[in-house]
């Protein structure tokens, strides 16, 4: 993509990046099926993009990038936005600047960061905090509850700003190592790999679809499901969202294919075919 260049080297400043900071607490106060948190993320974006952008065209590009799919940690967002932000800043400023290297970017992370989110804070941080406050809870003293609220929310928010601080930081650093134009290509490549892998293995280990189909072959028990795993293991979860992925490109509906899914799954599961 061809950016319009402005006249002088723009650069964001602390009041762009604080205000995208108190921005990303409202990641998942906007979410729904089909982008889930993309509005929130892209809503983070506005300072940033209207501070490096002057053309109306280059802002409506920048808006489309952040306005597609995007899920994560929420304390983990601060993070990304950082990044995010000094590579939205490169490209203001570099007309070979790669776009597509942006989302390649954020797909690459967000996947790897929820996990590291859900276990660091929803799975430790809050058991912790509640483990220790409990017994206040118990006794109905108001010092448990405030407890936790400090316990839960000092390191958590004190995360989230220093996710903004260094992840810009560190994405400046990033894009000066790999400012040529071949790296910068390869690095795209690199990280639309390893967003693929993330999405695989997300496939195989949260989309469950299993046949119980089984038959009696000259006093043989032949299960269907365990001739698949063998040939091809998550051939079914595989093939579903082989099938999601192609109405998505036939631009159907995504709640459209919530009911289909959910009618499929009622009308095999009767038959026999799923379960």
């Amino acid at each position: 993509m061809t950016m319009t260049m402005n006249s002088d080297s723009v650069k964001l400043t602390k009041k762009e990046l604080k205000s995208g900071f108190f921005r990303t607490f409202t990641t998942s106060h906007a979410w729904h099926f089909e982008r889930q948190q993309h509005m929130a993320f892209a809503w983070s974006m506005i300072p940033v993009i209207k501070k490096l952008y002057d053309k109306k065209e280059d802002r409506i590009a920048a808006y489309k990038r952040h306005l597609e799919f995007y899920n994560t940690h929420t304390t983990m967002q601060p993070l990304i936005f950082g990044i995010t932000a000094a590579m939205e800043e490169e490209n203001a400023n570099n007309p070979e600047f790669d776009t597509s290297s942006i989302s390649a970017m954020k797909v690459a992370l967000m996947g790897p960061l929820a996990g590291i989110g859900d276990s660091l804070i929803g799975g430790t941080l809050r058991i912790i905090a509640t483990g220790i406050v409990a017994g206040l809870c118990m006794n109905g003293s108001l010092l448990g509850p405030l407890l936790f609220l400090l316990i839960f929310n000092v390191p958590n928010i004190a995360f989230r700003y220093f996710g903004v601080k260094y992840g810009y930081q560190f994405g400046n650093s990033l894009i000066t190592k790999i400012a040529d134009t071949d790296v910068m290509h390869k690095l795209t490549m690199a990280l639309g790999i390893v967003g693929l892998m993330v999405i695989g293995g997300m496939v195989a280990s949260t989309v469950s679809v299993a046949t119980p189909i089984a038959f009696d072959i000259s006093g043989t028990a032949f299960s269907l499901q365990e001739t698949l795993d063998s040939i091809f293991p998550k051939l079914l979860p595989l093939g579903t969202v082989g099938l999601l992925y192609w109405m998505n490109r036939k631009h159907v509906n995504v709640l459209l294919q919530i009911v289909i899914i959910m009618a499929a799954g009622i009308v095999f599961g009767i038959l026999g075919i799923l379960g």
